[in-house]
């Protein structure tokens, strides 16, 4: 959502209003970039237990199977996903997920990242722009984009999906208090001299 800021005349009337930023955003993804980021962590929540269906995944995140559908094959076509025919098929991840890095899926779904036309990783991109050879402006596009590489090429999928170490801590939070504490111990009794004989007995 776009936040508006409102000017009143003298008369207390609103002629215009201003946004605060042009466009939908300075350097952002689209619904590709993130909707495939959620179905590749599905699918490395599901890595080793075979395919994972798109129905599944679609009612988990709450998302459009359709539109999925269209996205793995982009996934599948750079070889980040294999599929498998069958009443139990589905989808699941060509390499581990400590394997898949998330530049590798943005880059799929998005293609080059570019910041601007002039700073894609493409570079017959560059020669869509006549300002290219003598504009200096172009270094500021191009750092930003290799900041934006860099921090996606050090990240993998491995990073956003939890480990079994985190899921069993969680499911160990859901046992009920009671349950994880210890009965208490039965008092050791202690020996007592019984008066006038000497002789010990337990209380």
């Amino acid at each position: 959502m776009r936040t508006r800021i409102s000017t009143l005349t003298a008369t207390g009337t609103q002629p215009h209003q201003r946004h605060l930023f042009h466009g939908s955003g300075a350097v952002s993804f689209s619904t590709k970039g993130e909707y495939g980021v959620r179905l590749m962590v599905q699918l490395g929540r599901h890595f080793g237990a075979g395919p994972a269906s798109l129905a599944e995944i679609a009612a988990e995140e709450d998302l459009p199977r359709a539109y999925l559908e269209q996205l793995v094959m982009s996934l599948r076509d750079a070889g980040l996903v294999t599929s498998t025919r069958g009443a139990r098929g589905g989808y699941q991840l060509a390499r581990p997920p400590e394997e898949t890095k998330i530049v590798d899926v943005l880059r799929a779904l998005e293609g080059p990242i570019a910041p601007m036309v002039c700073a894609s990783e493409d570079p017959e991109h560059g020669l869509q722009c006549d300002r290219t050879s003598s504009c200096t402006v172009n270094l500021l596009w191009v750092r930003i984009r290799d900041a934006i590489s860099g921090a996606l090429d050090s990240m993998t999928l491995a990073d956003l999906v939890p480990t079994r170490a985190v899921l069993l801590a969680r499911a160990a939070q859901a046992v009920p208090a009671q349950a994880l504490t210890a009965a208490p111990a039965t008092a050791m009794a202690l020996p007592t001299a019984t008066p006038g004989t000497g002789a010990l007995t337990r209380s």
